[in-house]
């Protein structure tokens, strides 16, 4: 213990205190973070936007701006390096420990390269080279699912648990799997896509070549595009239908905002969600069986309405008698970026959870 403290002290990550008073044997010398050192600069992307944040050691954001993703990679490259030149300018007194980005696809564990973004429509994308030379800090890539799954079991209230699975709902589905306490990747790092698990052959196309994935049946864009497609049902008013001919949404808060002001076709739609949400969470608990299943995305604003319905398919459905627990994370906490974070501490403070 003694030697691993020296070293972080070495390395400036900790500082020491006052000592402590105990009743007896050697006083202790109490220990803390160098909070004021050192800086850590998250990245979320995602299709629609793009979040970067500058976190301190403890997790807390001290800084965080958006802005809308470019159509093509080398555009949000040219964007990233820009923000974060930026950010060191202004933070000079900080040492940036790394860089953590979450991608909505796949990367490669060997060259850290994006391999496939199905809903950005962008393959083999280094974003790691390009921004180290522009930056000068280190960058860790990481597919969103799997950094969820890092957040919760570093510093949520899942910490320290060994079999947990981070479904993150948006505008696709993906999974970060955490099995015996550690992250299960695969050998290219492909390991967890249950975002493209079949759940009907003859289901509509998916961005990511093939047809009837569970993301066209339960994410964010396949409730807005059955909200903006589907007929309503019978047991919807007659005036409701009328007036349904003529009205659209733009993007998943907007179905959230109408269900909130009791729109009939709204809260049909969520309910379809849930059920397609249970039946790709059944197969997970079917064949994990993990403790926990944490659930990421704005779907959780609505979750007292889908909750239920994912509950009642679950239970329907999964017959192994797991007691995994479905759980929705809280948006305050911001599980991508809190992963991201994790992502550049987690080489420091504990023994890798990559295979």
């Amino acid at each position: 213990m003694s030697l691993i403290v020296e070293q972080l002290a070495r390395e400036r990550w900790v500082v020491e205190g006052g000592v402590a008073h105990l009743p007896r044997g050697r006083k202790p010398r109490l220990l803390s973070l160098d909070i004021e050192r050192a800086g850590i600069i998250g990245v979320n992307i995602r299709p629609r936007a793009t979040t970067v944040a500058l976190s301190d050691l403890n997790g807390s954001f001290d800084f965080q701006e958006s802005f809308p993703t470019p159509r093509e990679p080398q555009g949000l490259i040219k964007a990233l390096a820009a923000m974060i030149e930026r950010l060191v300018e202004v933070h000079s007194g900080k040492t940036f420990e790394g860089i953590g980005i979450s991608v909505p696809g796949r990367v490669d564990r060997t060259t850290a390269k994006l391999v496939f973004a199905p809903n950005l429509g962008w393959r083999d994308v280094d974003l790691k080279g390009p921004l180290e030379r522009a930056t000068k800090i280190p960058v860790l890539v990481e597919n969103a699912a799997n950094a969820c799954a890092l957040a919760e079991t570093w510093s949520g209230p899942f910490a320290g648990v060994q079999d947990l699975i981070a479904v993150t709902v948006s505008e696709g589905i993906g999974t970060g799997i955490i099995a015996n306490g550690r992250l299960v990747r695969g050998p290219g790092g492909a390991a967890g896509e249950f975002g493209h698990v079949c759940i009907d052959p003859s289901g509509p196309p998916c961005n990511c070549g093939s047809h009837g994935c569970w993301e066209v049946y339960a994410s964010n864009a396949a409730a807005v595009r059955a909200y903006n497609e589907d007929p309503p049902s019978r047991s919807a008013s007659t005036r409701y239908r009328k007036s349904h001919a003529q009205a659209s949404v733009e993007d998943f808060k907007d179905l959230l905002s109408l269900a909130d002001r009791g729109d009939v076709r709204a809260c049909q739609v969520l309910e379809r969600m849930g059920r397609y949400l249970g039946y790709g969470l059944a197969i997970l608990i079917n064949g994990l069986a993990p403790s926990v299943i944490t659930i990421v995305g704005e779907v959780t604003r609505a979750w007292d309405k889908i909750g239920p319905v994912v509950q009642t398919v679950v239970e329907e459905r999964s017959k192994t008698h797991s007691a995994t627990r479905i759980v929705p994370t809280d948006e305050v906490m911001q599980p991508r970026l809190r992963g991201t974070v994790a992502l550049v501490l987690q080489k420091h403070f504990q023994p890798s959870m990559f295979p």
